[in-house]
C-alpha cells in the first residue's frame, strides 16, 4: 500500500451506538472487550449466535456519543434488527449513519504521519473530528477512517492523497486469507473460531460473558477447532458448495463464493502445514490455500 494512496469503501456501513448503556450493552454482546476501545484504541469483534456461530463482525470505535460499528453495508440492516432483539430496556440509540459517514483506508506510512501517531493494531486517532486507526485485524490492511462525508474530500485534499480502486485493497485483504466480502454467506453455518477470529484479535478469552462465549470458550479450551476459513485461488470460477479435495479426499468445501472465494477446510496441524503449496482439487481445477498472513 502506498503512502499517498486512499480506498473508500463504498460497501461498508457505519453505525452509532449511543446512550448511557451503550458500553454495557455491547459488553454483554459481542466477542472483545469493550473496555479496551478508548479515544486511542479501536478494536475488532463479532456477533456470534448462543452456539458460537457466526453473524456479523465489525470493527468497533470509540465516539463521543458512544460507539461507532464499521461493517459490511449489506449486512447493517439484519446488525440493526439483531442489536434490537436484545435491546429490551437498555438506554441505548442505534442509528444508521450509513448515510453520513463513509469507511476508508489510508496506508500505515500516512496515518503514522499524522500527529506523530502509534504504529500498532488498533491505535486510533482524530483528524478533523474523524476517527482513523490502523487496522486491528492485522497492520498489512493499513488504517482505516469513519470519515463524515461531508468533509471526505477536503480531508483527502489537505492530506494530499489520491483515490484509488477499492478492488486493489480487498485483492490485498484476499491474499492475506481476510474475508471482508460476502461474509454473509459463512451466517449460522461456521463458528467464530473457525472464522479466525482468534488470530485476527476479535475474541478476548478474559472478559465476561457475552452471546456464544459458552462454546467458543470450550472449543478453545479443548482444542476442538478442526475446520478454519482459507482463502482459495483457483484456475476456474469457484461456487459455493465446491467440494476441495486433496489426495482425493474431501478436505472442505467452498463458503464464499466470487470475486475473493474463501474455503472451510479441515485441518490437522495447528499451522495448517499439511497443505501448505500443495495442489487441491475443486471441480476438476487445481487450486491452492492462501493461507492466513
Amino acid at each position: 500500500m502506498k503512502k499517498d494512496q486512499i480506498f473508500i469503501l463504498k460497501d461498508r456501513g457505519v453505525l452509532l451506538i449511543s446512550g448511557q448503556d451503550s458500553k454495557d450493552f455491547l459488553q454483554n454482546l459481542v466477542t472483545n472487550d469493550i473496555n479496551k476501545v478508548t479515544e486511542t484504541q479501536s478494536c475488532f469483534s463479532s456477533l456470534l449466535t448462543p452456539q458460537g456461530k457466526y453473524l456479523f463482525d465489525f470493527m468497533i470505535v470509540k465516539q463521543k456519543d458512544g460507539y461507532f460499528l464499521d461493517c459490511e453495508l449489506n449486512q447493517i440492516n439484519g446488525l440493526i434488527n439483531r442489536l434490537n432483539v436484545y435491546k429490551l430496556n437498555s438506554k441505548i440509540e442505534i442509528t444508521n449513519l450509513s448515510h453520513k459517514f463513509q469507511v476508508t483506508v489510508i496506508s500505515n506510512e500516512k496515518f503514522i504521519s499524522i500527529n506523530n501517531s502509534k504504529n500498532h493494531e488498533g491505535a486510533t486517532i482524530t483528524y478533523r473530528d474523524d476517527p482513523f486507526f490502523i487496522d486491528p485485524r492485522n497492520k498489512k490492511l493499513g488504517a482505516r477512517g469513519i470519515v463524515n462525508l461531508e468533509k471526505l474530500y477536503l480531508s483527502i485534499k489537505k492530506l494530499e492523497l489520491k483515490i484509488e480502486d477499492s478492488k486493489n485493497y480487498y485483492e490485498l485483504s484476499y491474499n492475506l486469507g481476510i474475508a471482508q466480502i460476502n461474509t454473509k454467506n459463512l451466517q449460522e453455518k461456521i463458528f467464530g473460531l473457525e472464522c479466525n477470529f482468534e488470530e485476527l484479535n476479535g475474541i478476548d478469552f478474559k472478559k465476561g460473558c457475552y452471546v456464544g462465549q459458552e462454546n467458543t470458550a470450550r472449543m478453545k479450551l479443548k482444542n476442538k477447532v478442526r475446520k478454519k476459513l482459507f482463502a482459495i485461488k483457483s484456475n476456474d470460477k469457484l461456487k459455493i458448495g465446491s467440494d476441495i479435495n486433496f489426495n482425493s479426499i474431501k478436505i472442505g468445501q467452498i463458503v464464499i463464493d466470487e470475486p475473493y472465494p474463501f474455503g472451510l477446510i479441515k485441518i490437522v496441524d495447528p499451522d495448517f502445514s499439511e497443505y501448505k503449496d500443495k495442489d487441491l482439487l475443486i471441480n476438476d481445477s487445481k487450486s491452492k490455500i492462501i493461507q492466513y498472513s
